[in-house]
């Protein structure tokens, strides 16, 4: 399989950044949890990207695992917001530059505050998003502070 660098991988090329690459490109995984299986990794070190919108209208993206819920009010207190929705589908593209399913925190247009849920300091490394439906990066947390900034807080249901 030809694998087709991302924004997000070139980036992590660019710092010389180790991660590790999985792809489910020829699956029907489309969930989280079905990604997981299929890659046959811990759903609790599998995460998934979710961009939302607060009350002040500045955009937040959070990692949580695949297993779990995002808590929109823990989530909010978080990044000091009085309260925080997702973003709808058809607005992450123009937003941050992929589609929904292929959303890494990695590589978007610009910036923007991003919160890990805190299980993943129980992980040596995360997988999440490479930039592409099919495309998977795996990291440590100390590699991805070295590409973005990031906060792990307890975000999860």
């Amino acid at each position: 399989m030809k694998i087709e660098k991302t924004n997000a991988m070139r980036i992590l090329d660019q710092k010389n950044i180790l991660y590790k690459f999985h792809s489910y490109v020829d699956t029907d995984a489309v969930s989280g949890i079905e990604v997981a299986t299929v890659l046959k990794q811990n759903p609790e070190q599998v995460f998934k990207t979710l961009v939302t919108i607060g009350a002040s209208k500045n955009y937040y993206v959070f990692l949580v695992p695949v297993c779990n819920e995002l808590n929109l009010k823990k989530a909010a207190k978080a990044v000091g917001e009085k309260n925080l929705e997702m973003i709808k589908a058809k607005e992450l593209l123009p937003l941050t530059g992929y589609i929904h399913g292929g959303c890494s925190p990695i590589g978007m247009k610009k910036f923007f505050k991003t919160t890990i849920d805190e299980s993943a300091i129980l992980f040596d490394t995360i997988i999440f998003s490479g930039g592409k439906i099919g495309y998977q990066v795996e990291l440590s947390l100390e590699e991805l502070k070295r590409v973005i900034d990031f906060s792990l807080v307890d975000i999860c249901d």
